[in-house]
This record gives C-alpha cells, structure tokens and sequence, in this order.
C-alpha cells in the first residue's frame, strides 16, 4: 500500500473543514469543540492517520506558569526547524506568542498569505486576517512534515 501524498492543500481542505467548531478547551473534535492545539492535533490525525504523540493535560495558562517552549520544541520535533514568516505559504503550521516575553501558546494553520485558520479562545474555529497584530505575534512557522507542492 502507497502511503498517501501529503499536499498544502489537502491540509489546508482539512483545517477548513474544521471552520465553526466550537472552542473548547483541550478538544480536538470537528464539529464538536476544540481548540488551537486541538485544531491541528485533528488536522493530522486527518491527514496523517494518527498523531505523533498525545499531549499532556493542560491548564488555561500553562505557558505562564511553566515558562517552558512546549509548543516550539513539539513543532520542531515533528516538523523540523522553524522559519520566518517571509518563507511560509499556504498550509504551514505558525506557532504565535501573546506577548515578546511569554512562551508561544497559540497556533494556527496559514491560510493564504494574509490570512490564517485557528481556534479563537470563547468563540470557534475562525479564518482571520493576518493583520500586523497577530503577524507580530508569530514566533515560527513550520512545514508539516512530507508536504509536496
């Protein structure tokens, strides 16, 4: 059996599929509630068939609390090393930061050069533009792994 071609659009078909879904903490089911590490964990169980690795519970301010780069060392472990956003297209992982001196703690999926899909925290699975706000904010972006364009 061929292993299936991992493509920045069947990714980006994926995530939009997930548009909607109710936030829920620690979810990470379509249509029923997750949220932004839910949303992609969901994303490559769909195109990948499993997930890497399950995640540890988590609390609402983790980051803070840990002061720990879990989700940089998560993307590089199954992504590999991080890029600038000048780099990123269509279907790459961004992994964003609230503030310059916290952890990252939010991700999303690019979803077109101004734009991106994640899950907003007290609302659901939203495509927002990537204004300077939240381009600020993006600490890494990320090639999931085997995409072919």
């Amino acid at each position: 059996m061929t292993a299936p071609i991992i493509t920045r659009q069947l990714i980006l078909d994926e995530a939009k599929r997930w548009l909607g879904t109710p936030y829920r903490h620690q979810g990470s089911s379509r249509g029923i509630g997750c949220d932004c590490l839910g949303l992609i964990r969901g994303v490559w169980r769909a195109v990948y068939g499993c997930e890497p690795e399950a995640p540890e519970p988590y609390a609402l301010d983790w980051a803070e609390s840990s002061r720990s780069e879990r989700l940089l060392e998560a993307a590089e472990r199954h992504c590999g090393v991080g890029f600038d956003m000048d780099e990123a297209r269509p279907g790459d992982l961004v992994v964003l930061r609230w503030k310059p001196d916290q952890p990252a703690k939010h991700l999303g999926i690019l979803s077109g050069p101004d734009h991106f899909i994640h899950a907003y925290e007290q609302a659901s699975v939203v495509q927002s533009a990537l204004v300077p706000s939240w381009r600020r904010r993006v600490a890494a972006a990320y090639r999931f792994p085997g995409v072919k364009d």
